[in-house]
């Protein structure tokens, strides 16, 4: 592990500590603790920003333009936060650094957020986006889903949603550090369990129980891995070798790729949950985001 993502380990050593050492941390105060995800990223070069508004959300999600962005072309991205915090502010530097090496514009979409909203209302509102990016005359080809932690299950799952609704699928998919498994069953939840610095103990069941509501945790579009991946577009995987969701990532892969699904899987030893967070100050993020960067430069349409 580089010296610069250890700056990562010790953010998350004190958000877990801000997070379990009182029993009675509110809901917002979680929130705005894990707002500070954005902080360990360096400010994108070249990169600006803008509010928009799209259908059926409360806050403005964010647009990040490169100055040498291809616009036509558009990352649709959807923070990490458990299904219950984060923001378009908390995650526009790492859209922003994704949407620089890929060449394109990135939209932060602000979903409705658990357990307010619970499954399926983040899936409902990346659909609507999708649905209006169309309608500004953005093309599929030219269109991906991309997403963090919580987000990159938003992502797999809304291209899932998508075939199901027989609308025409985007480019490809994107899941850093997906957060997959509602049933929390991976190995890595026990082999990784004194290695990841910001889950505790049985933090898994809780918050997917948070997310989920009433829901089954066996329902596809929420724990995909029960989902049929037949026809799916090009999925790109990464994680940390060190969490303890690295085993929703393997799976996610396996799944995908016995389905002839397009497969590509990092597992970036010694990393942590998201470490792509330390975009632009740490190389193992950005060796992962310059090479998916690349990748979907090809996947994008003509």
């Amino acid at each position: 592990m580089s010296p610069e993502s250890q700056i990562l380990v010790d953010l998350y050593n004190a958000i877990k500590e801000g997070l379990t050492s009182r029993p009675d941390v509110s809901l917002g105060e979680q929130r705005a603790v894990l707002e500070r995800l954005h902080e360990v990223a360096a400010e994108p070069t070249d990169v600006t920003y803008e509010e928009t508004r799209c259908p059926g959300t409360v806050r403005p999600a964010i647009w990040c333009k490169p100055l040498l962005a291809h616009s036509s072309r558009v990352i649709l991205y959807m923070h990490g936060g458990a299904g219950y915090a984060g923001s378009p502010s908390s995650h526009r530097k790492l859209a922003g650094h994704l949407a620089k090496a890929a060449g394109s514009t990135a939209l932060v979409l602000d979903y409705r957020l658990a357990p307010e909203h619970p499954f399926p209302a983040a899936l409902e509102d990346v659909v609507s986006a999708y649905k209006w990016l169309m309608d500004q005359g953005y093309k599929p080809r030219n269109i991906v889903f991309a997403g963090d932690s919580a987000g990159g299950n938003f992502a797999t799952a809304s291209a899932l949603k998508v075939k199901e609704l027989q609308l025409p699928l985007p480019a490809a998919v994107v899941a850093f550090s997906p957060w997959i498994d509602m049933e929390v069953t991976g190995e890595s939840q026990k082999f990784n369990a004194d290695k990841d610095a910001l889950s505790p103990p049985g933090v898994g069941h809780v918050i997917s129980q948070l997310y989920l509501g009433s829901e089954s945790p066996k329902n596809p579009l929420a724990n995909v891995l029960y989902a049929d991946f037949s026809g799916m577009p090009p999925i790109n995987i990464s994680a940390g070798g060190w969490e303890v969701l690295l085993s929703d990532a393997t799976r996610l892969a396996e799944r995908a790729k016995a389905a002839g699904v397009e497969t590509e899987l990092e597992v970036s030893p010694e990393m942590q949950h998201v470490y792509h967070f330390m975009a632009g100050n740490a190389p193992e993020a950005d060796k992962t985001i310059r090479e998916v960067g690349s990748w979907l430069k090809t996947k994008f349409g003509k």
